[in-house]
Parts: structure tokens; C-alpha cells; sequence
């Protein structure tokens, strides 16, 4: 594996400078390329997110992106009207599938939160209008992305209120440094260090995105 570039940086097997946690492994590679920090208004992927992150908790991200497919297939595609349904007959199934992260508690969230979706989309419009209404300011976010700067903030003020908010509602698993990591993850912000090769396309896609708009005050951003 090479050597930690100053910032951050890592070359990759094609030479290219990017983000040192991608690593050399393909399957990571290509999830930091071509994933990681990509804006999307979509409601399944992104609760899709939430619980993975959920998952991920006290574990590598890559030892969940090996183990994705999986968690769709058991999780009907993190569909949140399907994972709504499931119950307690399907808890004993899934904890029983060597392929996944078989903690309990994890998997009756993922189901819990479902249904918290449900409800956060009945009175929001979708799940992406409320969630992304936490968007970070730009007064909020550091001039340059570094890696000093990212080791000394594993939350931020968005992610605490983000945080706070979906627990209120009643999700779980869901604590400030869980958000954060979904959240550079589906690019409310843009985490890639300066220099990394996919910094400037994300930047382009952040600006493109179209926010979506919420059908009710989200009163909980202050």
C-alpha cells in the first residue's frame, strides 16, 4: 500500500491522487469514485444509508460495503415501505444470516426507522426534504478540506441537530457521528480532501443538485 501523501492523499493503483482511506481494494475504489459524496434526493437510498451507517457502527465501512448486497437482498432494497411491513419473524431470520452484521438490536432499528421514515414523509413530502433541510451552511464548513481538519471533526453542528431531530422522531441508531458519516456520504458536504481527484465533480454535482423542498417547516434546525 503507498505511503499517506501530505493532506490526505493516497495514489491509486492508476496513479492518481486520491482520499488515503480508499485504499487500494477495487470494490472501495470504486465506492469513493463513484459514490462517496454524490448528492441524492433519493428517499430509498437514502434510508438505505442511515442504516447502514446504523451497521457500521464500531466497524470498518468496508467490511459493510462487502457485505451491501446482502443487506439488500434480506432488506427488500432497503425499500421503506417493504422494510416497514417486516417483523419480528423476519428479525429471527435475518439474525440468523451469517452474510450480514447479525446484531439484533441493529436490525429491529432498521425496521423501527422504517417506519419513522413513513411518518417523517407524511408530514414532510419526503424523507429527502427533511433530511436535507439540515444541509450545512457555508459559514459552518472549513475554508480547505484537510486532513487535520477532518481528524479533529468527526461531527458537526449539522450533524448534532440532524441527530437530535431524528431521535426526537424516534430513529435510532442515529448518534451525531453516525450522521456525520452519512452525510458526507451522500454529500451534504463535500469531504474530499483538497486535491483528491473526484473533489471537483462532486463539487459540480453538489451545485447542480436540486434541493428538495419539504411541504412543512422543519422547525428542529434550530
Amino acid at each position: 500500500m503507498s505511503t499517506i501523501l501530505d493532506d490526505g492523499l493516497r495514489p491509486g493503483p492508476d496513479g492518481e491522487a486520491r482520499c488515503f482511506w480508499a485504499g487500494d481494494d477495487t470494490e472501495y475504489l470504486r465506492y469513493h469514485d463513484e459514490e462517496w459524496g454524490r448528492p441524492s434526493a433519493e428517499d430509498d437510498r437514502l434510508f438505505e444509508k442511515l442504516c447502514l451507517e446504523g451497521f457500521q457502527a464500531g466497524l470498518s465501512w468496508i467490511t459493510i460495503l462487502r457485505k451491501r448486497e446482502a443487506f439488500r437482498e434480506l432488506f427488500h432494497g432497503f425499500a421503506i415501505d417493504r422494510v416497514a411491513t417486516m417483523g419480528e419473524d423476519d428479525i429471527e431470520r435475518i439474525v440468523k444470516d451469517a452474510r450480514i452484521v447479525r446484531h439484533r438490536g441493529k436490525i429491529a432499528s432498521a425496521i423501527n426507522n422504517a417506519k419513522r421514515a413513513q411518518e417523517v414523509r407524511a408530514e414532510f413530502g419526503s424523507l429527502a426534504a427533511f433530511l436535507w433541510s439540515f444541509e450545512p451552511t457555508a459559514e459552518e464548513r472549513p475554508e480547505r478540506m484537510s486532513l487535520e481538519w477532518a481528524r479533529a471533526n468527526t461531527t458537526s453542528p449539522s450533524s448534532v441537530r440532524l441527530s437530535k431531530a431524528l431521535r426526537k422522531r424516534g430513529f435510532t441508531f442515529v448518534g451525531p457521528t453516525t450522521i456525520y458519516a452519512f452525510m458526507q456520504a451522500m454529500g451534504f458536504v463535500n469531504d474530499h480532501f483538497e486535491g483528491c481527484r473526484c473533489r471537483q465533480a462532486c463539487e459540480a454535482e453538489r451545485a447542480g443538485f436540486v434541493r428538495p423542498a419539504a411541504t412543512a417547516d422543519v422547525r428542529e434546525r434550530g
